[in-house]
């Protein structure tokens, strides 16, 4: 229920209005035995105590007291029942409507009118037999005609309510239904309505002419208006349609009841019944065609919302974003624009040590935070993830960058308290200053996702504005191709599997079992050609699915050992290499238990080779990773060992069977003392640990010869074994049955 805001005016409107309807019916009754052809009051009355819910009963008797006192002259006696009768009937219907469904007006909804006519039309009935049993006790209505009273009285209430009553609901709620509801809709220009009011009036116009021309055919015409009111209901506002079809109604109902340029007023009961039936229908049926277009209406923006709006943000998301910014981008081909990317640093630690219940929550906050700054005419998405966007309009430069500062620092000071824990959360921003008509959105959207890229390599935590400079563009884009080509691949299975041999250096070393590192390539879709691994290696880890790679390398290397028995019982080793999100990803680690799990192949004869520099990046939880999968019976070795050392302190926490020398060293160490001195000393500390050393890029007989005087364990490169096929590894006296093998 609603609160009018001045209570006085809207009690002293109601009993206006219920006074103006009474007066109208009254143009039908000619004498006091008379019941009234139409009773508006009804539709009125129970409107009011809908809308504003029971408390508002007194604007009833006091309207039928003021009515019947100046207007509408009756026996004293009869004055009691007339407001029972009325007060009766519009309480009743309320509390029907409010017993059904509380928040009936809350709904603008077909089956809302439903129910309110429902129940009218059960009230009605009560306040019929009211009003008939107050004539007879009046004397204006013999008894023996009572039954025909309450009739003739219900179906004026009846009427009433069907021309009035939705008037009445949209009168006074069509702005909370408009504020309360998704209600964007598109009506009508108002040159459209304009024109409609024209012809509409025009249309009751021709209705009096045709019925004083011809009035044998003039009730059949008098649905002329009624086409215009449907015409409202399907292109204007509902309230557009409730007014004409109370207006159009009320208007036939007069010029038939008082039997006006021809027209036939009814006679008797069987004829009033038929009158007001037809009226019914006709005065209903716009109603009913509003109310479903309306219910069109809100279903299709509903639809579109979901499919335009970010459920959990509720911002605008990524397909919405870029169909509004390439619009604006058209619709001002002059104005200074700026476009912004943003991507919250380091938002995985949030998902996967609180939860991704919580990262929802800190989304939805932070998401709540920024709109709240954002400038109206401003466009700001949420493109997936912890990822955002947002369209500058009207803006130069240096404003855009103030703004997009601002928006920094909002993230920066925002705190998110969850479980005693307080997380500050912080953001990269990507800036592009632009012109809108000089400009593709594509391209745009390509430089401030390079540019946010950047400032995530910088350190996060700040904004970069992409510069004429556009090398960081085609990289960008140049590793999205290949990410793209890389999970293309592995969906296709087109990863094939290589290998390169390890040898003993030592001939007390020697054996017959096969040592060898497992290498990828890609088959190109198109040319069959054999891709070496640098590009999409890299894509792979600036795009976050080097664990796929590894997952779909595991996979395919172990399920070739288990096809092919008789070979793995030939291999001593196999080196498999893992990306730096493979040693910190815990479920990476549950996959190698699960997969070896599966697997005859012996987990003693794998080792998992790391790199330096992802070991060190996070050194706890490459041991905690190391452990785990060392329990299992697997060997670690660290790749590209000496590369990026300082110190070799952090050896001693780490728990690796093998030191892979860097080859930048190996294949300088017959030509560089540096290189020389440093092999040299990797393969001391490895003896003092008691661990083994495998030089790679052994490029030569002279490097060899070299390694062997400084003790280094084995090595690989060109001069030992050149990558082949995995299957040719082992038969290399038929290629074309191996490679067929290792596809």
């Amino acid at each position: 229920m609603s609160t009018p805001r001045h209570p006085v005016a809207t009690f002293a409107s109601l009993v206006a209005l219920f006074i103006a309807g009474a007066w109208l019916a009254t143009w039908f009754v000619s004498g006091p035995e008379q019941v009234t052809l139409i009773w508006p009051p009804a539709g009125i009355a129970i409107g009011a105590l809908i809308v504003h819910g029971w408390r508002w009963w007194p604007f009833i008797p006091v309207a039928v007291l003021i009515f019947h006192l100046t207007l509408g002259p009756v026996p004293p006696v009869f004055i009691p029942f007339s407001i029972a009768a009325n007060l009766a009937s519009a309480l009743v219907a309320a509390a029907w409507v409010q017993y059904r469904s509380p928040r009936a007006i809350d709904h603008l909804a077909m089956r809302s009118g439903f129910l309110f006519l429902g129940a009218a039309t059960i009230a009605i009935l009560i306040g019929g037999a009211i009003g008939a049993a107050g004539l007879v006790v009046a004397g204006m209505v013999p008894a023996r005609d009572f039954a025909e009273a309450a009739f003739r009285w219900a179906l004026g209430d009846l009427y009433g309510v069907v021309a009035v009553l939705s008037s009445v609901l949209l009168g006074y709620r069509w702005r909370a239904w408009k504020s309360d509801g998704p209600l964007p809709f598109r009506y009508a220009a108002r040159s459209e309505k304009w024109l409609w009011l024209a012809v509409f009036l025009l249309s009751l116009v021709v209705v009096a002419w045709v019925a004083r021309r011809s009035g044998a055919y003039a009730l059949g015409f008098a649905s002329l208006p009624f086409v215009f009111v449907i015409w409202s209901a399907v292109r204007f506002e509902p309230p557009w349609t409730a007014f004409g079809t109370t207006v159009v109604g009320l208007y036939l109902a007069t010029l038939i009841g008082l039997g006006y340029a021809g027209l036939a007023p009814p006679r008797d009961l069987g004829s009033t019944t038929i009158l007001i039936a037809f009226l019914c229908m006709i005065t209903a049926a716009p109603q009913i065609v509003s109310a479903a277009a309306n219910e069109n209406r809100a279903a299709s923006v509903r639809a579109l919302r979901r499919a335009t709006i970010d459920r959990l943000t509720g911002l605008v998301n990524r397909p919405a974003f870029e169909d509004q910014a390439k619009h604006a981008l058209q619709r001002h081909p002059e104005e200074a624009m700026a476009m912004a990317y943003l991507d919250l640093d380091q938002f995985k630690l949030v998902n996967d040590t609180l939860s991704h219940r919580t990262g929802d929550e800190l989304l939805r906050s932070l998401a709540a935070a920024l709109a709240s700054v954002i400038r109206p005419g401003d466009l700001f998405a949420r493109l997936g993830g912890d990822e955002f966007a947002l369209l500058l309009r009207k803006v130069e430069r240096t404003e855009a960058l103030q703004l997009a500062q601002e928006l920094r620092r909002v993230i920066a000071d925002f705190r998110f308290a969850h479980e005693g824990r307080v997380i500050a959360p912080t953001t990269s921003i990507g800036l592009v200053p632009f012109v809108a008509g000089e400009s593709d959105f594509a391209g745009l959207f390509a430089q401030a996702d390079a540019a946010c890229f950047t400032a995530k390599e910088l350190g996060g935590n700040r904004v970069q504005v992409a510069t004429a400079d556009e090398r960081h563009v085609h990289d960008r884009r140049n590793a999205m191709d290949w990410a793209v080509r890389i999970s293309d691949a592995i969906e296709q299975g087109r990863l094939r599997l290589f290998a390169q041999g390890i040898v003993a250096l030592k001939s007390a070393s020697h054996s017959d079992l096969r040592h060898f590192e497992v290498l990828l390539r890609v088959e190109d879709p198109t040319t069959g050609e054999l891709l070496e691994p640098g590009p999409y290696i890299a894509a792979a880890e600036r795009f976050r699915f080097a664990t796929r790679i590894d997952r779909a390398v595991l996979t395919q290397t172990l399920d070739w050992l288990d096809a092919h028995p008789e070979l793995a019982t030939q291999v001593g080793m196999v080196g498999i290499n893992l990306s730096g999100a493979s040693v910190n990803d815990d479920e990476f680690a549950q996959f190698i238990e699960e997969r070896l799990a599966a697997s005859r192949f012996p987990a003693s004869r794998l080792c998992f080779e790391i790199t330096e520099t992802s070991a060190v990046r996070d050194l706890a939880q490459a041991q905690r990773f190391i452990q785990r999968v060392r329990a299992l019976g697997c060997k670690f070795a660290l790749d590209d060992f000496g590369a990026g050392f300082c110190s070799f302190s952090y050896l001693q926490s780490l728990d690796v069977d093998y030191f892979k020398i860097d080859g930048s060293f190996v294949r300088d160490v017959h030509t560089s003392p540096l290189a020389l001195a440093i092999v040299r000393s990797i393969a001391e500390i490895a003896r003092v640990m008691r661990k083994q050393t495998i030089a790679e890029y052994t490029e030569s007989e002279t490097i060899r010869s070299h390694l062997l005087a400084l003790g280094v364990d084995y090595a690989q490169g060109f001069a030992i074994e050149r990558p082949m096929p995995l299957a040719q590894l082992f038969d290399p006296s038929d290629p074309a049955t191996a490679l067929r093998q290792a596809s």
